[in-house]
């Protein structure tokens, strides 16, 4: 009898198996972006969003986040790129409703809760703004896969943060789905597509149902 259960607990285990497979093979895959089959952990954090609330993975559950690095004062990459976040907010949100935007702060020193809430504001009023200290910051941006670094030509209050143009998508689950990395041109400023991460977005989330 334990044989028999053992036999019918394998078959039903391969048909499991060839039917998911079978669902991935047949579906369209990512185009645009560093697609994750087997999602990356996200390790635990706790930030401060631009409303001083505190923000911990439990704010990522049951949400598909876009997590963007950068900084209030920054000349190109960060308002470009989050302006052609807000361009593509509504057809990001068409394709799953719980979907948020996410700016991380590599710059704790001189984007202070209030300033965060202003800068976010400008560009859509539903986007966040988080902020930590170095500590929580580094960690965090090695796990995403993404990097930053402060200018060593820092003087007072004027310095240039280093960091990462590409894009994190989390999935509901809280765990890293894809990266999507821009395309570098010389002597253009490194901004991913809105269109490509419109496609990729679709893709991926049917692959997730």
């Amino acid at each position: 009898m334990n044989k028999l259960l053992i036999a019918i607990v394998a078959v039903v285990s391969i048909a499991t198996g060839i039917l998911v497979f079978q669902k991935s093979f047949n579906l369209a895959q990512p185009e645009h972006s560093l697609y994750y089959q087997t999602p990356r952990e996200v390790k635990d954090f706790s930030m401060i969003d631009h409303q001083g609330k505190a923000f911990t993975n439990e704010e990522l559950a049951n949400k598909w986040s876009w997590v963007f690095f950068g900084y209030t004062s920054c000349p190109d990459v960060c308002p470009t790129t989050l302006q052609e976040l807000n361009f593509i907010y509504d057809d990001l949100k068409a394709i799953n409703t719980n979907a948020q935007v996410l700016l991380v702060s590599v710059d704790p020193q001189r984007d202070t809760v209030d300033k965060l809430s202003q800068y976010i504001a400008y560009f859509n009023p539903e986007f966040k703004a988080l902020t930590a200290d170095h500590s929580v910051l580094f960690p965090f941006a090695r796990n995403l896969g993404l990097m930053y670094a402060i200018s060593d030509e820092k003087r007072d209050d004027n310095y240039l943060v280093d960091h990462s143009a590409s894009i994190v998508l989390i999935n509901p689950q809280g765990k890293v789905a894809a990266i999507f990395k821009p395309v570098q041109e010389l002597g253009q400023i490194p901004v991913i597509s809105g269109e490509n991460l419109v496609s990729d977005f679709a893709k991926i989330v049917n692959l997730a149902d």
